[in-house]
């Protein structure tokens, strides 16, 4: 062992230790080297600050990842996607959508199209684990030299799962905070984002991320996801797109607005063109494919808007009745397939003939004035420039309304030039005869102006409709004698417009297959939502009338041959202290009639004093019972309508006497079905032509159960139908008879002409149309009653739904118990052999009279029942 005690002349001396004050002991202690101490300092330090900021790290992963949405999986993919209204033959007639998107599966997605979408946005997406740091690196340090020198332009950073997991983001926690950029909120959202991000790619492929994606991206427009952007610009299925489509749609997620090909094609053309060198520069196109994509036009087609477009009324009263019984935000998020009752072709059928039957009702009242009065030669020389830009190169369309200058009025005053845009049509009196100042007590025939120069001047701005010279008038020998005078030939031809202040709405059910297959609820939805058709409480005037006389002959055991003295009635109301005096609509009395004679014609005298017999009380619940929610008057006016009643409603009462007095409900939804094809509600007759086998089973089967409620007889339903037919036969519905087909209706118009109505059925359609102001500012014309103002809106509509359908006579069923007499039409009694005014009557069985009226000279005995006077 080595000796290491210190030599012999260097070990301390010993002193003895007797004065502690006189001797000093020293002890040589080793120095320590200091940087040793400084790194143990600094480990420590170092050990701290890493734990420390493990800490902070954990602790920030914590907070920001706090609340963060779970990653879906895909098979419960289930984001907000739009819900589509379908008519009964398969016409798209409304969407409704937070976000309009229709998932697609990644499989359909073409190829080009991803190709396209990682060229543009993210071309190290299968390389990257969710956050490109390098590129977001980039994209910062050219945002910077952007800010700082004004050159260069911002760049984003994002891939393509970073922007998956900002829609998984909009999709928790709304728009507004998924897109948060400024500030501390911006930082907070931009680390959530990346958080999500790599959880993603942790735990779901590539191909899952971009079927996240390509179903979640904002391409403009309302278009989420590649499907709702092949549709919303190119009315396509994802799968048909070319390669140039593909690559516009895929340059739109960076700036939607920006590169929108509506608004800046010239912009849309150049992201294009970026996509597709990309697109190049990566492998995925040839030279060629490039060159023909790129050198294509864009051409987008505007969004449809088949909502207002199509059939707005009906497809409203469809989202009402959604949103009342599943909510909202099912309607707006949850992907619904809403099959309606709607038959397209009978709904463009109805609206047109509501908007010609309005526009000629309107005319009828008188001119209500120009649009514009341009006084000075400079106003009219503005209205023309800007009527050439907005017209540009097009040329005036037969039929189209469009707004015209006066620019020039012959000598004769008969003839006015009207300039529109560029071009100049020629408006003849004959265009305009109905053009007089409002008068509605004035005849309408008897006052027709016969130039053009007393209703309008030079510097009229006014609404034209073109047309050719059949569409000016039906006289042929009038129209090319005057027409030959004054107007060259090959001249564009209008006739003057103008916009209605009249309403009118129409309900048409199918009353078997409880089907409402048109409906329109007024003029224009755009100017006024107000659908008239459910919303508008409306006096029905004398369509009341089949309900007073089918509750005598229910609740009386009244027949169609029953005598009522149709003679003068006075009502007091000692209560409101006024007199009420009915008269009929000629102001003439007739005696003693039958009840069937009362209704064809429409007699208002007879009608009160039945509604009289069958009391007031009565009468209410009456009609209540047959449908009518409102509450009846309780007084005798009632008897001529003047209680208001719903069309919807309406249109139900006389169902009920279509389907021999059984009520059942009216379905303007047959199907709902959810996002995956589930079966939520069903209403589906069982031979219903354009619904599938396995609907028609099972709807019918439910209908089983649904037999509906009896309100009345079958044969007292069958009576008021057969007197229904007499007034379309030979009363105040006859026009109604150019049908061409057995029809049953009645007519209806208020004292005062606010309202004016028709109501008629054949055995496979029930149809009411009403005419009126919304807010009665002054009567119909003094002669537009319901047979005039309302029945050809009818007759128009009903002459499109049932073409090519033939409709038998109204009989009744075997069985049913009823007999049938040719009745003499003065006296209710049976007609003999010789009778000139013998009418066919339906009794039922026991009521029928028994005897005869004898022939002229002979002696009969009155042995009918006859009303008091």
């Amino acid at each position: 062992m080595r000796d290491v005690s210190p030599p012999p002349d260097e070990q301390p001396t010993q002193e003895p230790l007797g004065d502690p004050e006189r001797h000093l002991v020293l002890v040589d202690v080793p120095k320590r080297v200091w940087w040793k101490t400084a790194l143990k300092m600094v480990g420590w330090l170092a050990l701290i600050a890493v734990t420390a900021g493990v800490f902070l790290v954990v602790g920030l992963y914590m907070t920001f990842a706090d609340g963060l949405p779970e990653i879906p999986r895909v098979e419960d993919y289930r984001p907000p996607i739009l819900t589509e209204v379908h008519t009964a033959d398969a016409v798209l007639a409304g969407e409704f959508y937070n976000e309009r998107r229709k998932v697609v599966p990644y499989e359909r997605v073409p190829k080009r199209l991803v190709q396209a979408f990682i060229a543009s946005e993210d071309a190290s997406f299968f390389d990257h684990a969710g956050v490109d740091f390098l590129g977001t690196g980039r994209a910062v340090f050219k945002t910077v030299i952007k800010k700082v020198t004004g050159k260069g332009k911002v760049q984003g950073g994002s891939t393509l799962t970073q922007q998956t997991a900002k829609a998984v983001l909009s999709s928790a926690e709304g728009y507004k905070a998924a897109n948060e950029r400024k500030g501390v909120a911006g930082v907070r959202r931009k680390i959530r984002e990346a958080i999500l991000a790599r959880n993603l790619e942790s735990q779901l492929t590539k191909e899952e991320i971009l079927y996240l994606y390509l179903n979640n991206v904002y391409l403009g427009h309302h278009s989420y996801g590649v499907q709702a952007a092949a549709e919303n610009y190119y009315r396509k299925d994802v799968k048909d797109l070319t390669l140039a489509e593909m690559a516009l749609i895929a340059g739109l997620p960076q700036a939607p607005s920006s590169y929108s090909p509506f608004r800046h094609a010239d912009a849309a053309k150049k992201r294009r063109s970026y996509v597709l060198r990309r697109m190049l520069e990566e492998g995925m196109i040839s030279k060629a494919e490039h060159d023909i994509a790129d050198a294509t036009e864009v051409s987008v087609h505007p969004v449809e808007d088949v909502f207002h477009e199509f059939a707005p009324y009906f497809t409203e009263e469809v989202r009402r009745s959604v949103v009342d019984r599943y909510t909202n935000k099912v309607l707006l998020d949850d992907g619904l397939k809403v099959y309606t009752t709607m038959d397209s072709e009978r709904q463009r059928a109805a609206q047109d003939s509501v908007f010609a039957g309005l526009l000629a009702v309107d005319k009828r009242q008188g001119f209500r004035g120009v649009v514009l009065e341009l006084k000075t030669e400079g106003e009219r020389k503005a209205f023309i420039e800007k009527s050439k830009k907005v017209m540009g190169a097009e040329k005036l369309e037969m039929n189209r309304f469009y707004v015209g200058l006066i620019t020039h009025i012959d000598k004769d005053g008969y003839v006015a030039d009207v300039t529109v845009g560029s071009q100049v049509a020629k408006l003849p009196a004959l265009g305009m005869r109905w053009a007089r100042k409002l008068n509605a007590e004035q005849y309408y025939p008897a006052v027709m102006i016969n130039k053009v120069s007393s209703a309008l001047k030079l510097g009229d701005v006014v609404v034209v409709r073109v047309t050719d010279k059949n569409g000016l008038t039906d006289d042929k020998e009038q129209r090319n004698d005057e027409l030959a005078k004054h107007v060259p030939d090959n001249e564009t031809l209008v006739r003057l417009e103008q916009e209605p202040e009249l309403q009118s709405a129409l309900v048409s059910i199918d009353p078997h297959r409880q089907y409402m297959v048109a409906m329109v609820g007024g003029y224009d939805f755009d100017a006024n939502e107000f659908n008239r058709a459910f919303q508008a409480c409306r006096q029905p005037g004398s369509s009341f009338k089949p309900l007073v006389y089918s509750a005598a002959i229910e609740k009386l055991g009244w027949t169609e041959a029953t005598v009522i003295v149709d003679s003068p009635i006075v009502y007091d109301d000692p209560e409101n202290q006024n007199r009420w005096k009915p008269a009929n609509y000629s102001e003439e009395f007739q005696g003693d009639v039958l009840l069937r004679t009362a209704l064809v014609n429409s007699m208002n005298i007879p009608a009160v004093k039945t509604f009289i017999a069958v009391g007031i009380k009565d009468m209410s619940s009456w009609s209540k019972q047959l449908g009518l929610s409102t509450k009846m008057n309780e007084d005798f006016s009632s008897a001529l309508g003047s209680s208001c009643v719903y069309p919807f409603e309406l249109v139900q009462v006389y169902s009920n006497f279509n389907r021999l007095g059984v009520s059942q409900p009216t379905y303007f939804i047959r199907k709902i079905e959810d996002r995956f094809g589930r079966t939520v509600e069903d209403h589906t007759a069982y031979d219903d032509p354009w619904a599938n086998l396995r609907d028609r089973v099972s709807g019918g089967y439910a209908r089983l159960f649904e037999s509906g409620t009896r309100v009345m007889e079958a044969e007292t339903a069958y009576i008021t139908t057969d007197l229904m037919r007499g007034v379309v036969k030979e009363g105040t519905g006859a026009p109604a008879s150019r049908l061409g087909k057995p029809a049953a209706g009645k007519t209806g118009t208020t004292n005062d002409s606010f309202d004016a109505w028709f109501t008629g059925f054949t055995r496979d359609l029930v149809t009411t149309a009403w005419v009126g102001y919304d807010l009665n500012p002054h009567p119909l014309g003094r002669y537009e009653t319901g047979g005039r103002a309302a029945l050809p809106i009818w007759l128009n509509y009903m002459r499109a739904a049932l073409d090519g359908r033939s409709q038998t006579e109204f009989e009744p069923p075997p069985g049913l118990g009823m007999v049938k007499l040719r009745i003499d039409n003065k006296t209710g009694r049976m007609a003999s052999s010789g009778s000139k005014g013998a009418v066919e009557m339906w009794f039922k069985k026991g009521t029928e009279p028994k005897d005869v009226q004898p022939e002229k000279g002979s002696v009969g005995v009155d042995q009918f029942m006859q009303i008091p006077n």
